[in-house]
């Protein structure tokens, strides 16, 4: 499994297989696993999220039937990962369409939190090989040529920044605030317009991580993670006029 995987946070609900199922979906639409990926066994994943085996063989059969994981048998078998090309629209259609603006500020400002202190402290203990990473990520998500690339590209940037942190909790944090964001900030209408903008910014996050200058980096990841309250309102308000229908 993906060396960022344990920054996904263990269930929280007493181990019930649907809070093991949301954990895997993220970190597959998010990119934290790769496309033919081999997932752990039943057991190495058990004790990855602290539940029982069975939980465990419960969520891959949801998984299967989502078309997330693919089981093979033989000697070379196993769980595989099956990463669709773009998350569904629909369910974030709805998602953004059932916000209220006042609730998409809430969740803005705490990303706004999240990202300046992740960026701060980047800044102060990125290695070389985050550093060369974030620029990496910048250049995919300019030449990203669908939806689904985009959205990785993107949330992979802003989670390398917290891995950056050196700091876990923020790091899972930013997972959870990329799992809720991500998808609903690239929703069709406008995300066209929205790509030269991102990776200019995106640069110049990198740019000040890499010139160890802490202030600038929580400056501009805070100013560039604010300006999604005004995309995602944007977008909620023309999905309230559509219905959310399409």
């Amino acid at each position: 499994m993906s060396g960022l995987t344990p920054l996904l946070a263990p269930p929280s609900t007493g181990g019930r297989a649907d809070e093991v199922v949301a954990r895997v979906s993220e970190a597959i639409h998010l990119g934290l696993l790769s496309d033919g990926e081999k997932l752990p066994t039943e057991v190495e994943l058990a004790a990855q999220f602290g539940v029982a085996p069975m939980t465990v063989r419960d969520a891959l059969a949801a998984l299967r039937d989502e078309g997330l994981v693919e089981t093979r048998r033989g000697r070379h078998g196993g769980s595989f990962v099956r990463r669709p090309q773009s998350p569904p629209v629909g369910p974030l259609k709805q998602r953004l369409a059932e916000m209220s603006v006042s609730g998409i500020r809430d969740l803005v400002d705490e990303h706004v939190a999240v990202a300046g202190q992740a960026a701060r402290l980047a800044a102060e203990r990125a290695s070389s090989a985050n550093v060369r990473r974030l620029f990496t990520l910048t250049d995919q998500l300019g030449s990203a040529d669908n939806r689904g690339d985009r959205i990785r590209a993107d949330c992979r940037f802003h989670i390398e920044i917290a891995v950056a942190s050196q700091s876990t909790r923020l790091a899972r944090r930013e997972v959870g605030l990329q799992a809720e964001v991500s998808g609903m900030l690239w929703l069709p209408s406008d995300a066209e317009s929205d790509v030269t903008g991102t990776v200019e910014e995106h640069h110049a996050i990198a740019v000040a991580v890499t010139g160890e200058d802490p202030e600038a980096a929580r400056r501009l990841a805070e100013d560039h993670v604010a300006g999604n309250l005004r995309r995602l309102v944007q977008r909620h308000l023309q999905l309230i006029e559509e219905g959310a229908t399409t």
